[in-house]
């Protein structure tokens, strides 16, 4: 407290470089403090809402509390409200320059909302006061790989486990960069390492239940059930999935459910989600254009036609779709890109007070045709090619095909869509590294699935002969027509590598990474019916 109130007193006489030594030694003070101590540990297992009740108390009083407001943008920033966490990061940065965890969470904060030339200053500028700083360098490995850098991605953890082998999180990140190009046993290697250091344990469990293919012998499956009885938060949660996919892969449906439902419902309780909310935002957003505006304004758009967009629900078969695509000669395969749903959120937030939104996207008096060149500016950090086309496979971009074919009216958007059952099981044996607040529950996935369905259809009637509809369940039956299909609709040439995709040696980030390296087979299409009575919750949801 001495500390803090010498640095507020220096600030107010505009003495800011004292000042933010000052704040520094309070922060050295402040390392025993047991209330901060608990609250840190409430953050670290997920018990969000005990943590913000006692900052609440702590930050009433002192609001220079650095440490109190860092935290605080760590919390902001788990529960998704962005806008927050950054005011708190940047507000500690004021006070204190040298305080690196609050540099740290407003680099992670950055890279999270593809603010990657942001996002890559900050982790420069930290690089140039602390070139050894294991997580700084963590960090730079993050934007690498957010922008397809996967070697240089891989060369930093390399360098990282070499020097720190007793920190899990570098050997998890090793995994994951080996992963994302193709290299599964050397992933397996890391995610092994990581497994023998006990604070890394229950997550590399869970990566290595990620890899699709990989079976876990009962040394490991009785290891796990020890370790998931004494875990609690995420901890539980990732040992938990990673139990359900061990008895899911040996045939056990009633273990592994049950495992499931575990994982499910303490992911679950780590989530603010209102699925009444949520429905009601997709309407507005879905019906906020109208038949009468892309009618009028459709053709205001920039003319490119180089984006293809991959939308639907997660686990329905896009990636398989994205590797289809990206094996053609003339389409290059990027990522995830969030640039449209940033751009569909400002439009909702336009006029309204901050943290509000409109019920709607508001398009009145926009240069449509500049949008469309913000989103291909935005992307080109992801490309790595000359080539024509290339894909956005964000799922999520099915609520935005209106707003797609306003600001790019040339764009193709493919909706890849799979049984609706088989949809809520493969989305509910997934435990998601980010985003995807419905997926924790069958009844909220259902309510999900619906509004998607209901989306597309008014979709439909907008934009007629706009969305191109791909049954995942017709692809895997017979994938040279469909192939031939898609590319027809794409005003392509069919080219016979698009039906051996498993040999493109594309980089891939998403849960299905094995399984697209693999030729398409057909014996997971009804893996759900293996549970079907358990399934009972999306199926009343589903017909209601």
């Amino acid at each position: 407290m001495a500390w803090r109130a010498l640095a507020r007193a220096l600030r107010n006489q505009g003495k800011r470089v004292p000042a933010s030594a000052a704040f520094a030694r309070s922060i050295t003070a402040s390392f025993s403090d047991p209330e901060l101590t608990m609250i840190e540990k409430l953050i670290q297992s997920g018990n969000l809402a005990e943590a913000i009740r006692l900052l609440d108390g702590r930050l009433a009083s002192d609001n220079d509390d650095v440490i109190a407001l860092r935290q605080a943008g760590d919390i902001a920033a788990r529960s998704g409200r962005a806008v927050d966490a950054e005011r708190y990061y940047r507000r500690c940065i004021d006070f204190c320059p040298s305080y690196m965890p609050a540099r740290h969470g407003l680099s992670r904060l950055l890279l999270r909302q593809a603010r990657l030339a942001e996002a890559s200053n900050e982790t420069e500028r930290m690089l140039a006061v602390a070139p050894t700083d294991p997580i700084v360098r963590t960090l730079k490995a993050a934007v690498a790989a957010s922008v397809g850098n996967h070697a240089d991605a891989g060369a930093l953890y390399e360098g990282l486990t070499a020097e720190l082998p007793g920190q899990a999180a570098f050997w998890l990140g090793l995994g994951h960069s080996h992963r994302t190009v193709g290299r599964t046993s050397k992933a397996v290697s890391a995610y092994r390492r990581a497994l023998d250091i006990p604070a890394g344990a229950a997550e590399a469990c869970w990566s290595l239940s990620n890899l699709k293919t990989y079976q876990f012998d009962d040394a490991d499956v009785d290891r796990m059930i020890r370790l998931a009885s004494e875990a609690d938060g995420m901890g539980m949660a990732y040992l938990h999935f990673a139990l359900g996919q061990a008895f899911d892969r040996r045939g056990d449906a009633e273990r592994a459910f049950d495992h499931f439902a575990r994982g499910n419902a303490a992911k679950r309780e780590t989530i603010s989600y209102d699925a009444d909310s949520a429905e009601e935002r997709m309407l507005h957003w879905t019906t906020s254009v109208s038949a009468e505006t892309v009618g009028v304004r459709g053709g205001e758009g920039d003319p490119s036609s180089a984006p293809i967009f991959i939308v639907g629900l997660p686990r329905s078969g896009s990636t398989l779709v994205e590797q289809i695509l990206g094996s053609h000669s003339l389409i290059e395969s990027t990522a995830e890109l969030p640039y449209m749903d940033k751009i569909a959120s400002r439009l909702a937030r336009r006029g309204t007070a901050p943290g509000q939104e409109r019920t709607g996207l508001d398009v009145d008096g926009v240069d449509l045709a500049l949008l469309g060149r913000e989103y291909l500016s935005a992307s080109r950090a992801h490309r790595k090619t000359a080539k024509p086309f290339f894909i956005d496979k964000l799922p999520g971009n099915f609520a935005h095909a209106a707003l797609i074919k306003l600001i790019l009216p040339n764009a193709r958007i493919i909706d890849v869509r799979r049984h609706p059952l088989a949809t809520a099981w493969s989305v509910f044996k997934q435990l998601f590294a980010h985003g995807q607040p419905f997926a924790y529950d069958l009844t909220e996935i259902a309510r999900w699935y619906r509004s998607y369905a209901v989306a597309m259809t008014h979709f439909d009637t907008v934009l007629p002969g706009g969305i191109f509809h791909l049954r995942y369940e017709h692809l895997v039956n017979e994938p040279e027509v469909q192939v031939r299909r898609l590319l027809e609709h794409l005003r392509l040439a069919f080219e016979p590598a698009c039906l051996r995709h498993y040999e493109n040696g594309n980089a891939v980030r998403t849960p299905s990474s094995e399984q697209v390296r693999q030729p398409i087979f057909r014996h997971g299409l009804d893996d759900w019916r293996r549970y079907g009575l358990h399934l009972q919750p999306a199926v009343e949801t589903l017909e209601a």
